[in-house]
């Protein structure tokens, strides 16, 4: 009994140990992105290069789809050192990418989204955290309709219903408060499963802060897009 208790409470330190390592990457990267977003949309000089070569946006945002697939699939390869500097990478791109949400909506509305977006995701990690219920059927059906988002969001592109852009957005929002809670468990049970804090444990670490970073931009577009007073 004693022993199970000591390994209990080794392997208990050891994920708590790697969630504060993915938590603080996860943070920094956050940083990164809203500091490059902001300080981009103040530079005059960006947009004219942009408006000048448009297909720039595109670069970046192929770039940024490259970049991710590239470290989400050879992250375990890599030194900690690149993953890192291809974390911040990716945290830049995004960061560019997103710089016209400051030209759209005021500082205040970015503000409160940011803070709301915070509180939900905090409240939603700690319960895929602690929770001991299984949430794997609910992911699954999360993915599946994740896929349908995106499938959605090609054909609004071309049909532009607003009724169509609601859904879409009231149900991203949905999908990706279960994923923050979901995702936080399946990382959870892969530090378990790990059973280390070494290398190959942080930059798993890093990789959980790279999938929770894509759930909280996520759920911070989508609600921006509810709570968003627009720029007139």
């Amino acid at each position: 009994m004693t022993h199970y208790a000591t390994t209990e409470a080794r392997t208990q330190t050891m994920v708590s140990t790697l969630f504060k390592s993915l938590y603080m990457q996860m943070a920094a990267a956050l940083t990164v992105t809203g500091l490059t977003a902001y300080f981009l949309s103040q530079s005059a000089r960006f947009w004219e290069m942009l408006a000048t070569n448009p297909s720039m946006l595109w670069i970046l945002i192929f770039a940024q789809i490259g970049v991710v697939v590239w470290l989400s699939a050879r992250v375990m390869r890599m030194s900690m050192g690149a993953a890192t500097m291809l974390f911040i990478a990716y945290s830049v791109l995004t960061g560019i990418t997103l710089s016209s949400i400051f030209l759209i909506y005021d500082m205040g509305t970015i503000a409160t989204t940011f803070f709301v977006t915070a509180g939900t995701f905090f409240a939603m990690s700690l319960i895929g955290y602690i929770t001991r219920m299984d949430l794997s059927r609910i992911g699954s059906m999360l993915y599946m309709m994740l896929i349908g988002i995106i499938i959605a969001t090609v054909v609004n592109f071309f049909v532009a219903s607003t009724t169509l852009y609601w859904v879409i957005t009231y149900v991203g929002v949905i999908v990706f408060v279960g994923l923050i809670a979901w995702d936080t468990q399946k990382i959870r049970n892969i530090f378990i499963e790990h059973a280390s804090a070494d290398e190959n444990g942080f930059k798993l670490a890093l990789l959980g802060a790279l999938i929770l970073y894509l759930d909280f931009i996520n759920l911070f577009l989508y609600l921006l897009r509810i709570f968003g007073n627009s720029r007139d």
